[in-house]
């Protein structure tokens, strides 16, 4: 009887925490979200149909980690035009829970970023990411999605040098897919 009511006891404070962390998988369809951006819009995946999604989930402390990712995609989309902007969109997530900074300085930093890259940036206020798709708490992450909203990569923390050339290249194939 006292196994049993251990093992209950155990369950009953480590299941709710297994089920509540998700982890997004390669292969795997991205759960779908809601996020508004400055202006209190609402946006999900699908708000971008049919185009391969560049996710840049980010601490606004780790705001500047994969800028020279960020750049060499821009120079891919706009300079060499390997990426074609017609079936790709890059944007950014911050993850508001993990910073210390308050929200009008973190909307300041976001749109800093949005003006130099063109781009959406949204706000997870709650730690949505980090419960439904594993995101990690105080980094920056990468996710990229194909026009199914099939994860083709996750990419934690800073993104080696050596590695931004094969990524920009996952992105252009799935482009043309």
């Amino acid at each position: 009887m006292k196994k049993l009511l251990f093992t209950l006891l155990l369950a009953a404070f480590i299941l709710p925490y297994a089920v509540a962390q998700g982890t997004l998988e390669i292969g795997q369809k991205a759960p779908e979200w809601v996020f508004t951006d400055s202006d209190k819009k609402d946006f999900t995946m699908n708000s971008w149909p049919g185009k391969v999604l560049q996710i840049n989930y980010v601490d606004p402390d780790e705001s500047d980690l994969n800028d020279a990712f960020n750049d060499a995609v821009n120079k891919a989309t706009d300079v060499d035009k390997i990426i074609d902007q017609e079936y790709f969109k890059g944007f950014g997530i911050v993850d508001c829970k993990s910073t210390w900074k308050p929200d009008g300085l973190v909307r300041a930093i976001a749109g800093k970023k949005a003006k130099k890259y063109d781009t959406t940036i949204l706000f997870d206020y709650v730690g949505t990411l980090q419960k439904e798709w594993g995101m990690p708490k105080d980094s920056y992450t990468v996710v990229i999605v194909d026009k199914n909203r099939i994860v083709r990569g996750v990419y934690k923390g800073k993104i080696a040098d050596a590695d931004i050339p094969p990524i920009i290249d996952l992105i252009v194939a799935l482009t043309k897919e």
